[in-house]
């Protein structure tokens, strides 16, 4: 059962990375993610009703943790679609404002469920059996929360707000990105971050070993609490390194048709640490 969840992730992850480098438009960009992702949640709602959890920790894990990587997903395609479709098209200045009030609301969210995000945030577990278990729903914990009334099957109290939590982080960045798009184009001086100013480090390993590890990053979920954009990731990279990654998404295709070994920039930083320590223990 992990693994057909594990599959229809990877596979959307795919997609929608290739719908990312290909389409430019927010508005088409988002209208094809609600189609992919609302596909991907059906596959995973078809085996989820379909097979029973072999224990109590493998449905929390479910709920807490891959049902929300697909939800967060939809909820921030449509929430982009409804922003971006209302966004002013007159000045920087005014869409700026309007893009700004959306970040205000989004955080918002975050203040009104701000003990449930911080018992997510700090990873905390002790109330993941009413949280995150089906028919534990509680009416008094999360009066707002009403889709596990309608879907028993595949809902419970909570994932629905670790989804939100998610999506909203992403949309957060889009916002912000944009607002700083339109700054620059008013010629508005904008605080760089460090990596900005010219790195006098230089990647003397081949593109295609940033790439593996750049990927690696992303997958693991360590920047951005796993919502991190890879093109942003790819490009900050770029930056740091003084480096041209090219099409690094073709790249990472070409990684992934490797006949053997896939992760062989991976594997060769693993043993070059532990030989590492093991000198240095000596």
């Amino acid at each position: 059962m992990n693994a057909s969840y594990t599959k229809i992730v990877k596979q959307l992850d795919e997609k929608l990375e290739l719908l990312e480098s290909e389409v430019e438009d927010a508005l088409v960009k988002a209208e094809q993610g609600i189609k992919l992702t609302k596909i991907a949640l059906e596959e995973l709602r078809n085996e989820t009703v379909n097979c029973s959890f072999e224990s109590k920790a493998k449905e929390i894990n479910f709920f807490k943790n891959i049902k929300p990587q697909i939800f967060s997903k939809l909820i921030y395609f449509v929430k982009l679609f409804n922003i971006e479709s209302k966004r002013p098209r007159s000045s920087n200045k005014s869409q700026t404002k309007y893009l700004n009030s959306h970040i205000d609301k989004l955080q918002m969210y975050f203040l009104d469920n701000l003990e449930f995000y911080h018992y997510y945030r700090r990873g905390a577990s002790f109330l993941d059996e009413q949280y995150f278990l089906r028919g534990k729903s509680d009416i008094r914990l999360h009066p707002e929360t009403f889709h596990f009334f309608t879907d028993e099957q595949f809902s419970t109290s909570h994932d629905s707000t670790v989804a939100t939590i998610l999506a909203y982080d992403m949309l957060i960045i889009h916002l912000k990105k944009e607002t700083s798009k339109l700054e620059n184009t008013n010629g508005m001086e904008i605080e760089s971050p460090s990596f900005q100013k010219q790195s006098k480090l230089f990647w003397t390993n081949s593109k295609t070993d940033l790439i593996e590890l750049i990927y690696a990053l992303h997958s693991s979920g360590a920047i951005n609490n796993g919502t991190a954009d890879i093109k942003e990731m790819a490009t900050a990279y770029e930056q740091i390194f003084n480096i041209d990654l090219g099409n690094f998404y073709h790249t990472f295709i070409e990684l992934r048709s490797r006949k053997s070994n896939n992760t062989k920039f991976l594997d060769a930083l693993k043993d070059a640490l532990i030989s590492r320590m093991r000198d240095s223990d000596s």
